[in-house]
């Protein structure tokens, strides 16, 4: 059944429910993960699930392996990722709904990988599947019935991606005159921005002429919900709606949500640092600021 597009890049409960109860062919995928226990994703879709949803391994089918560059959580090839998402009966034209336990970024970094190979209709699901059982509606213990591999076909889209060459230009600019059309957004918490923790990386600190924007802060509300797209704007107002604007965390996922935070308040140029600080470090050679 065709239906007029979503234009919002998030989707409430009782939109979804209507559009499944319409006929619409939407594609549910289940992305929970705890980054501190192994194989959490899969133990809780197979506790239950939304009905139909397929689950995605987070680890396994949305970053490769860590090298020498590229981040912790590298982005795995396109014809990779395009293998495994058309066993799960996606192309570029599917309808696709990503959810994870609330708001987080798993769900946005599938979002953003879905969205970087070309897929125009993704979304994700606003207080994932916490806010689907509170509603009262059903779940399922079963894997989805009747699955039909389809050829998809990736068409990466390089004005969402960013890579170290292009961040250092951006850089140092920044760092030096600030005479750029580009910004740098941190999406870390602030003590890992000031340097006062690396995190899950050895050395701390932020790149050079970044500004600070804590994804939690700046994508949700009080009550964890996506902010709506005018608290977005009002949010991101100081940042030039005519800029193009590379985002970063620590490893290339806590930035997604503000991508999507951005995209969804109206910025049309918004990039995302794949291999993030991560990345950054792992060139000797690349500055290194500190403090607030």
């Amino acid at each position: 059944m065709s239906l007029k597009p979503e234009t919002s890049q998030i989707v409430s409960v009782q939109r979804l429910k209507e559009r499944l109860e319409e006929g619409e062919r939407v594609v549910l995928l289940d992305v929970r993960f705890q980054p501190k226990e192994p194989g959490y994703g899969r133990k809780v879709y197979e506790q239950g699930h939304l009905p139909g949803a397929a689950f995605i391994d987070f680890k396994a089918d949305l970053t490769d392996p860590a090298e020498t560059h590229g981040g912790r959580s590298p982005l795995p090839a396109p014809d990779r990722l395009a293998e495994r998402f058309g066993h799960l009966g996606i192309d570029r034209g599917t309808s696709v709904v990503a959810y994870e336990d609330e708001n987080g970024p798993a769900a946005a970094r599938l979002w953003w990988v879905l969205k970087y190979l070309g897929v125009e209709q993704v979304q994700v699901l606003d207080g994932g599947y916490k806010a689907w059982i509170e509603a009262g509606l059903q779940v399922s213990s079963e894997p989805p019935a009747g699955v039909e591999s389809r050829q998809f076909v990736p068409a990466p889209q390089v004005d969402w991606l960013a890579g170290v060459e292009e961040v250092r230009v951006v850089s140092q600019s920044l760092a030096t005159d600030g005479i750029t059309a580009s910004r740098l957004v941190d999406s870390r918490d602030a003590a890992q921005y000031a340097g006062r923790d690396g995190g899950f990386d050895p050395v701390a600190g932020y790149i050079p002429g970044a500004q600070h924007y804590f994804w939690k802060d700046s994508a949700l509300d009080e009550e964890g919900a996506w902010k709506s797209s005018q608290q977005l704007r009002e949010q991101f107002a100081e940042l030039p709606k005519e800029s193009e604007i590379i985002v970063y965390c620590g490893s290339g996922i806590s930035a997604t949500p503000n991508v999507l935070a951005l995209r969804e308040a109206g910025y049309t140029k918004v990039k995302l640092y794949a291999g993030s600080w991560s990345d950054w470090i792992s060139y000797k050679e690349n500055p290194i600021a500190t403090g607030e």
